[in-house]
């Protein structure tokens, strides 16, 4: 019987799942300080319907996890509009978007998908 001898493809394997898992954005998450879906933190909501945001402005304590629930049944983004201080990326129909505001300030944020006519503003304070 001829033995097949693979070094490497456990290794491979690995790899693999490791990067899968990784660029993964089920949990809500993209490197951003973003925290997953769920879990019972409190925290403020913003509803995602009808191609708005609602509340279009919402102020929260420093340390809040603002989640973003999505009502309609097609994709939107909550971006911030500087790009950097958070983004969503697609959140689908019936899903959320969590993130941890530990930055004070006024963002002003809107759906990529849908451009500066479905924006809103999020204020952190101290």
């Amino acid at each position: 019987m001829n033995k097949i001898n693979y070094p490497g493809l456990a290794t491979l394997i690995l790899t693999s799942l490791v990067l899968g898992l990784s660029c993964s954005k089920s949990s809500g998450t993209n490197g951003y300080n973003n925290t997953p879906t769920g879990g019972g933190a409190t925290g403020a909501t913003i509803t995602i319907s009808g191609m708005t945001f609602t509340p279009a402005s919402k102020t929260v304590a420093k340390g809040t996890v603002v989640k973003w629930t999505n009502s309609d049944t097609y994709a939107h983004t909550a971006t911030s509009n500087d790009g950097m201080t958070f983004d969503s990326g697609n959140i689908a129909g019936g899903s959320s978007y969590s993130y941890t505001a530990n930055t004070v300030g006024t963002f002003d944020y809107h759906c990529t998908i849908h451009g500066t006519a479905m924006a809103g503003t999020l204020t952190v304070s101290p």
